[in-house]
């Protein structure tokens, strides 16, 4: 205060000198190029020419494409050669007048078709598999381009069997979980027969059910044709375990047995049909036709007409014909004087006194008779005398591996386990 009072005008000319000095300073720092955003901005295009080396340069002529595609219900030799790329005037006429290719567009659709053309899509090479019946046999129709046109010929092989794992968990469905889990229709089809007898699919599935399952691959030239039979199978429905193992003892039909031996296969199966859903069950029930309350003494099955029927056990066929409101009707003796009846068929593929084994095909759902709908009509009888038919499978009898054949059970058995246990780690592993 003394100093400022003293010499006010020496005070406040050195602090002007103090901030000049730092202004001064603060413009000595800052940058003294101009601002890059202000400058001219000129664009340079060069062309570059890069020599590839000889031996990676592609002669365009020499270009092989492949494609691969199936054989369609309404397919000609025009659309199929379309939808596989091939534009090639003189391979159409080829399969439009070659006998054999009769072959590739009748019968069952699905057959597997690759072809190999050149760069202008004209045909190299046409190879077709498909299979004739359900064996293991497979027919290859090799199409070839030469010197002189199109040479066809017709070639039979043998499929090569090989081994695939499979595993899901039950969130809904049965099949939604199948599906889920990428497993071919006709494996998740065996995968509820296996189990039918044990486990009701339509009322005891709980959310958190899981199941494994080995079962072939069918291929042909390293393609798969089709699937074939579940191997093992693994199925934990409201924390009980169910296991069923492939065997055939010499001279026997095979059967599923569980680890201990015990044969799942029992006298009479599950369901005469493969797989399908109760539309009516056994007891009381309001009649669809007559509108008064009845006793219904069988089960009724809905399904389309046509569905193939079978018999659920062994035995002669007793009856087979029309019966008044059951319409086309079959009737089975089994043994210990119990038999088994479906009706409303739309045909029967049996005769009176006819043999016929458990799983045989007998006829075909129908809406003969007094029916409102297609559908079958299944009753059971013990000594005469109406059961429930949902009840017989689970209480029939099975049959053990037999003493002589333990040994090779057993053996079979541990390793379809290792399967089944490396289905079940491969599940985990993607759920964590």
């Amino acid at each position: 205060m003394t100093s400022l009072s003293r010499h006010p005008r020496r005070v406040i000319a050195g602090v002007g000198a103090l901030l000049l000095g730092t202004g001064v300073t603060a413009f000595g720092i800052a940058p003294l190029a101009p601002d890059a955003s202000l400058l001219p901005v000129r664009q340079v295009v060069e062309k570059l020419l890069i020599q590839p080396p000889a031996d990676l340069m592609l002669n365009s002529a020499d270009l092989t494409l492949y494609r691969s595609d199936t054989v369609r219900k309404d397919d000609t030799p025009q659309s199929l050669l379309q939808r596989l790329g091939v534009r090639d005037p003189a391979a159409l006429s080829f399969l439009g007048n070659a006998p054999m290719a009769k072959s590739l567009f009748e019968g069952r659709s699905g057959k597997l078709v690759t072809v190999e053309t050149n760069a202008r899509h004209e045909l190299v090479r046409l190879n077709a598999r498909w299979l004739p019946d359900d064996g293991r046999v497979f027919h290859r129709w090799v199409v070839e381009s030469g010197p002189q046109g199109f040479q066809a010929r017709m070639e039979t092989g043998e499929l090569t069997v090989h081994t695939r794992l499979s595993s899901g968990v039950i969130r809904s469905s049965l099949f939604a979980a199948t599906d889920a889990a990428r497993l071919p229709d006709s494996v998740a089809v065996q995968l509820a027969e296996i189990f039918a007898n044990d486990i009701d699919f339509r009322r005891d599935l709980r959310q958190g059910d899981r199941f494994s399952v080995v079962f072939e691959s069918l291929e042909a030239d390293g393609e798969v044709l089709r699937h074939g039979r579940v191997l093992s199978a693994e199925f934990v429905n409201n924390g009980r375990e169910h296991h069923a193992v492939w065997f055939e003892e010499p001279g026997q039909k095979g059967a599923y047995y569980g680890f201990d031996g015990q044969s799942s296969r029992k006298s009479f199966l599950g369901s005469p049909l493969e797989f399908s859903r109760v539309s009516s069950g056994y007891g009381m029930r309001f009649h669809p036709v007559t509108g008064k309350h009845k006793a219904h003494l069988g089960v009724d099955y809905a399904a389309p007409t046509g569905t193939p029927v079978r018999t659920i056990g062994d035995g002669v066929v007793a009856f087979a014909g029309v019966q008044r409101g059951y319409g086309n009707v079959i009737e089975i003796a089994h043994r210990d004087q119990q038999s088994t009846l479906y009706a409303h068929l739309s045909r029967i593929d049996v005769r009176r006194g006819q043999k016929v084994s458990q799983g045989d095909l007998i006829g075909a759902v129908g809406s003969t008779g007094v029916s409102t709908g297609p559908h079958l009509h299944f009753e059971f009888r013990d000594r005469g005398e109406h059961k429930d038919p949902l009840d017989i499978a689970r209480k029939s009898e099975s049959i053990p591996v037999s003493p002589a054949s333990r040994s090779q059970f057993n053996a079979v058995a541990q390793l379809q386990r290792l399967h089944l246990n490396a289905a079940a780690s491969v599940q985990q592993a993607s759920a964590d």
